[in-house]
C-alpha cells in the first residue's frame, strides 16, 4: 500500500504525522512523495487560523477534483473542531481525529477495503515510543503532552486536543535516548503548552528537561512554547534547566496582547507586569537569551489605545521571534460571537507591528556581528548552503558543512531572519 501525506500547521501536528507514517509503514506501507503515485492520500489538518483552514479546503477540493478514484482520509485538528464543514466537503473521506492517531493503520486499511471509517474523540493512548519517520534525520520531535489547561477566548485548537495529558519522564527519557542513538542531534520539547507539562501528573518541567539533559552524547534540546500563567512556582527551577549546556537559550513566551483589558476579554489569565515579570527574570539569569513571543492584532475588543500598548510592551522586551496574526474568528470559541473589527484597520495595525517587528530582529542581530559563535548543523538551506542554530537557537547559514556537527563560526553578516558565519 503507497500513501501520500501532507502536513499543515505546528510542530506538534509535524511530530503526529511522522507517527503516523511510521506507524503505516510498520504495518507495510509505503511513504511517497507524490499523490500521483499513492494508493491512499492522508491530509493531516491545522485549524488554529483562517488563512491556513481556507488553504486546507481549497486543497482538500484540489486533490478530490484530481484524483477522484483514490482514497481520501482526513487527520488532525479539522476532523474534531468542524466535521459538519468536513462531511459535506468530503463525504467519502475516513477520519483520524487529532488524539487518535495510533488507530491510523486500522483506518487506513478499513478504508481501503472500502469501509467508511471515522476515528474522532479524545483517546487516551500515550504518544510515546512509537515508530516514527523523520522528515529531518537530525531532529527528533518529542510530544511530552497533548491538550492544555487554557481556555482561551479566540481558539478552537483546545476543542480537538482536549484537557492535559502529560507522558511520564520515563517513557519521554526513552525516546530521547532512542531518538540521541539513532543520530539526532536536537530534541524538540513540544506541546501545546509546555509549561503546563506535570500539572495533572505531578511531575515538573524541569526535572524533564534535567533528565533528558543527562543523557549520553553532544546534543541539543529546544523547549517548546509556554503560557505565562502555568510557569507559576516552577520559574526558578525552569531557568535553572535552560542553563544546562545542553539546552538552548531560547524562550517562547506567547504575549498575545500589551493591554490588560484584552488579556482579559482572551481569558489568558495573567495581566502584562505578570508576562514582564517573568521575561526579565530569565532575561536577567540568562542574558544571552532569545525570546520569542506572539501577538493576535485585531481582537474583536481591541481598541487603538490597546494596540498601541502592545507596541509598547513590544519596544520594552525586544523579542527576536515575533508571531504576528491577524484575529479571525474559529468555530465554536466565544470570541466569535463578537462583531470583528474594520478589518483594514486590523491590516494597518498588523503592518506597524510587522515594521516594528522588523527593525527589533535587525538591531537584535546586528549586536552579533563579528563575534565568534557555536553552531550546530541541523539542515540544508533552502537557497543552497546549511543552517545552523547557536546556543540561543539563532539561525546561521554557512556555505560548507557536515549536518549533525557544531562548529565554531564569525559572524560576518546578519538580517532580521538569519545571520551568516564563516567557519573558524
Amino acid at each position: 500500500m503507497k500513501i501520500y501525506m501532507e502536513t499543515f500547521g505546528c510542530t506538534f501536528n509535524q511530530a503526529d504525522s511522522q507517527i503516523i507514517a511510521g506507524l503505516l509503514e510498520e504495518k507495510g506501507g509505503r511513504i511517497v512523495k507524490s499523490p500521483e503515485e499513492a494508493d491512499v492520500i492522508i491530509i493531516n489538518t491545522c485549524y488554529v487560523k483562517q488563512p491556513t483552514e481556507q488553504k486546507i479546503t481549497n486543497r482538500i477540493g484540489k486533490l478530490q477534483t484530481q484524483f477522484p478514484q483514490k482514497k481520501l482520509l482526513i487527520a488532525g485538528c479539522m476532523v474534531d473542531i468542524d466535521p459538519k464543514k468536513l462531511e459535506k466537503m468530503a463525504p467519502q473521506a475516513g477520519w483520524i481525529g487529532a488524539r487518535r492517531i495510533n488507530s491510523a493503520p486500522e483506518v487506513v486499511e478499513a478504508v481501503m477495503n472500502g469501509h467508511l471509517v471515522r476515528e474522532t474523540g479524545h483517546g487516551d493512548e500515550f504518544k510515546t515510543c512509537l515508530p516514527r519517520k523523520r522528515s529531518n534525520p537530525m531532529v527528533h520531535i518529542l510530544q511530552i503532552c497533548e491538550g492544555c489547561l487554557g481556555k482561551c477566548s479566540y481558539c478552537c485548537t483546545r476543542f480537538a486536543r482536549g484537557g492535559l495529558q502529560s507522558y511520564p519522564i520515563s517513557l519521554l527519557k526513552a525516546e530521547a535516548e532512542q531518538a540521541v542513538a539513532d543520530g539526532c542531534v536536537e530534541i524538540q520539547l513540544t506541546a501545546q503548552d509546555t509549561a503546563a507539562y506535570g500539572k495533572d501528573s505531578g511531575e515538573r518541567l524541569a526535572d524533564l528537561i534535567n533528565e533528558i539533559s543527562s543523557i549520553e552524547g553532544d546534543f541539543r534540546i529546544r523547549v517548546g512554547m509556554m503560557h505565562p500563567k502555568n510557569i507559576g512556582n516552577d520559574l526558578e527551577s525552569i531557568i535553572t534547566a535552560l542553563k544546562n549546556d545542553k539546552v538552548y537559550k531560547f524562550l517562547h513566551l506567547p504575549l498575545q496582547s500589551g493591554s490588560d483589558q484584552i488579556l482579559e476579554d482572551m481569558n489568558r489569565n495573567h495581566s502584562v507586569d505578570e508576562y514582564l515579570e517573568i521575561v526579565k527574570h530569565f532575561q536577567t539569569e540568562i542574558p544571552e537569551l532569545s525570546l520569542a513571543t506572539d501577538i493576535i492584532v485585531g481582537y474583536p475588543t481591541e481598541g487603538e489605545d490597546d494596540f498601541e500598548d502592545t507596541m509598547d510592551v513590544i519596544r520594552e522586551i525586544r523579542p527576536d521571534f515575533l508571531h504576528i496574526s491577524k484575529y479571525h474568528h474559529r468555530p465554536g470559541t466565544s470570541s466569535s460571537l463578537l462583531p470583528e473589527i474594520d478589518h483594514q484597520t486590523m491590516k494597518k495595525r498588523s503592518r506597524n507591528l510587522n515594521d516594528l517587528k522588523v527593525e527589533i530582529a535587525t538591531g537584535n542581530n546586528k549586536k552579533l556581528l563579528g563575534t565568534r559563535q557555536k553552531i550546530l548543523i541541523t539542515d540544508n538551506g533552502s537557497k543552497g548552503g546549511y543552517l545552523g542554530r547557536t546556543n540561543s537557537y539563532k539561525t546561521v547559514v554557512v556555505e560548507e558543512a557536515i549536518l549533525g556537527t557544531f562548529l565554531d563560526v564569525n559572524i560576518t553578516e546578519s538580517r532580521s531572519t538569519y545571520l551568516k558565519g564563516n567557519i573558524i
